[in-house]
């Protein structure tokens, strides 16, 4: 029985969102240090070719993470459904699922990596100062593929039932695992890069053996026993048809900052390692809008499939308005702190000089990017495939990557940096006019059903 029941169905509104938000913003946090760790002690080397390269690999590390959402985000959103709906034993078919699908995707996707790493680096726009460095990162990166795809879908597996605090504890569990060993590995036994992906591997496995003891303690309704598998009766389906949106939105990420980096390369290596380093700065205002966004999916997808028209559409207005005052504030602190935040990372005159510039950008859309994340959401907690994967597309493939293009033939290099606000801003646009539409088709079926 699922013991979130009260949180979904009766908590007031305000306390519900903070009971389910706040752990996940916490994990956003906790991704952000993660992603800034390796930076910054890399960084501590005084190597920019370093930096660049790791700016350079991280898209291809974060397809992992990707294809991990395809069953965590997918299968969060089937779960808290079906647990709205009272189809308790549908909801534990499809966390083995996703269990197993995770597993052995991820050592498909490490042998393709391993395989193809020649054309990989080749993809990502490595130059001769940064392809060694890459290659030894992804190449350990690789072999812990199966267990970054793992923890990154049971992070969000978690928080279908509610369980969101159990959920910030694996990613805190696996943060401090690769903040401790970061600075032993990449400056005490000088391993440069390589020590930065070993340390990352490892805080993924310890954080995934935390969601395997949640399991095996017997503290969750779901399941990830061999048994209880199952791709029948609509799993498989009910888990990709949200699942594939959101993976693809993290894999277009991916693959749009490959097509960054390789305009920035045209520039030199210094621009790529000050747009990798302003990118990491930009995360904080980034990830927790999402956090706080993502949090709220499992009310959305409880109330929708419990047909509470009214919870759902009190958590919407609420989250909103906390989206965009977070962002407010996060952005006005990021601007004036944004010259220390880049020497944090890196005391280099002309990363420094690039990174400022980049840093305010980036920050243009920051106090509304939130509703974007919320709308995103939104739609994917009500399970709609379509209106989830025309958003996905639209901001990180038909609108980004074209204004990148088009922006840096008609201004240069400024016109590159500016290319995100932009395609953020257009994003949101688009975003807020799908979801108006879906609550006016919300309040036309309760009409006709009344």
């Amino acid at each position: 029985m699922n013991k979130n029941k009260e949180l979904f169905e009766t908590a007031p509104i305000p306390k519900a969102v903070a009971v389910m938000a706040i752990p996940t913003m916490i994990s956003m946090l906790v991704v952000v240090i993660y992603n800034m760790a390796d930076t910054f002690f890399i960084g501590q080397t005084g190597d920019p070719m370093q930096v660049a390269a790791v700016s350079l690999a991280t898209p291809v590390f974060m397809i992992f993470m990707a294809l991990g959402n395809l069953f965590g985000i997918g299968g969060s959103s089937a779960i808290s459904r079906a647990l709205g709906e009272k189809k308790a034993e549908r909801a534990k078919h499809i966390s083995s699922f996703c269990c197993y699908g995770s597993l052995g995707l991820g050592v498909i996707v490490a042998l393709i990596y391993m395989i193809g790493m020649d054309g990989i680096l080749r993809l990502i726009g490595a130059s001769e100062n940064t392809i060694g460095h890459a290659r030894t990162y992804l190449t350990y990166i690789a072999f812990g593929g199966p267990f970054i795809m793992f923890g990154t879908a049971f992070g969000n597996i978690l928080r279908g039932e509610g369980a969101a605090r159990e959920s910030m504890i694996g990613n805190l569990i696996g943060t401090v695992v690769n903040i401790v060993l970061d600075p032993i590995m990449i400056l005490v036994l000088g391993w440069g890069v390589a020590g930065a992906a070993i340390a990352t591997v490892i805080g993924n496995m310890a954080a995934s053996a935390f969601y395997l003891a949640y399991f095996m303690k017997k503290k969750s309704s779901l399941s990830i026993r061999l048994k209880d598998f199952k791709a029948g009766e609509k799993i498989a389906s009910s888990v990709m048809t949200i699942g594939i949106p959101a993976s693809l939105n993290n894999i277009l990420m991916s693959f749009a900052n490959i097509v960054l980096n390789q305009v920035l390369v045209s520039y030199g290596d210094t621009p790529v390692a000050a747009m990798g380093v302003a990118m990491k700065v930009n995360m904080l205002v980034v990830l927790l809008q999402i956090g706080l966004c993502a949090g709220i999916q499992p009310l959305i997808g409880y109330n929708y499939g419990a047909r509470n028209k009214k919870r759902l559409l009190g958590v919407f207005r609420f989250t909103g308005l906390c989206a965009v005052v977070m962002g407010t504030v996060l952005t006005v602190g990021m601007v004036i702190a944004r010259k220390t935040l880049i020497q944090v990372f890196i005391n280099d005159a002309d990363v420094i000089r690039y990174g400022i510039q980049m840093v305010i950008a980036l920050q243009l859309s920051g106090p509304f990017i939130g509703i974007l994340f919320l709308c995103i959401n939104t739609i994917q907690g009500m399970g709609k495939a379509l209106p989830s994967l025309i958003l996905t597309v639209c901001r990180q493939g038909l609108l980004f990557i074209p204004l990148v293009l088009g922006l840096n033939a008609a201004f240069g290099l400024d016109g590159v940096i500016y290319a995100q606000p932009a395609a953020d801003y257009l994003s949101i646009l688009l975003a807020v006019g799908i979801c108006l539409g879906i609550f006016k088709k919300l309040e036309h079926v309760e009409r006709e059903e009344d």
